[in-house]
């Protein structure tokens, strides 16, 4: 996990381990009984501290969780925008990498994926609306390229935008169902979601 510590002084430095494990120790509890269904004291029990040392990283276990879903949609922009300047200037070549980059991310990272998605509705509406600007923030970077593709000619679907979506769901699900014990490697579901993308904007695959 991407952990970001406001790490200047080398007391702040010195406590980044224990905001790793609470975080590490969040996730892992979110997936498996989901947000409502654990207390701090089990998040406090995974990462080895006592309840009173999570309190002193984190004011409640709203704050857990808003700090989880906002790392991981900040870094999935970061990440996707960053593989995205280096693709050329091309929508065919472009769909294909921000596909690739997001499936390989909900891939690798599934567990963050998974909460981060399915736990977005457990928080207040005032945060809830900030992520979810985040998260059209990232589609955006999708229906740019679909869009484009479409008045290039190189994408023959007649519904660019719904399309985008539709692929940026069918890639984000991918954090639901990958085992990383299964047949398929990140890479290899990436190509094939690549393809299926592709096929959705009305691109003949070869």
């Amino acid at each position: 996990m991407i952990v970001r510590s406001d790490a200047g002084a080398p007391e702040d430095r010195a406590e980044a381990p224990s905001v790793a494990q609470i975080l590490s120790a969040a996730v892992e509890a979110f997936a498996e009984v989901g947000y409502h269904g654990t207390s701090v004291r089990e998040i406090a029990a995974r990462a080895g501290i006592s309840v009173a040392g999570l309190y002193h990283h984190f004011a409640s276990k709203l704050e857990i969780l808003y700090r989880l879903i906002d790392e991981v949609m900040d870094d999935l922009f970061a990440i996707t925008a960053a593989e995205l300047a280096k693709a050329p200037e091309d929508p065919v070549a472009q769909l294909r990498t921000i596909v690739a980059t997001h499936v390989r991310l909900h891939a690798q990272r599934r567990r963050e994926s998974f909460v981060a998605n399915t736990e977005l509705r457990s928080l207040p509406d005032e945060l809830r609306l900030a992520i979810v600007a985040k998260r059209d923030r990232h589609q955006r970077l999708f229906d740019g390229i679909v869009l484009a593709g479409a008045q290039a000619g190189a994408f023959t679907v007649p519904h660019p935008v719904e399309a985008s979506r539709a692929i940026v769901t069918m890639c984000t699900a991918v954090a639901g169902w990958y085992r990383t014990d299964g047949p398929l490697s990140p890479d290899e579901v990436a190509d094939r979601y690549v393809k299926l993308a592709l096929l959705t904007v009305g691109y003949r695959v070869s």
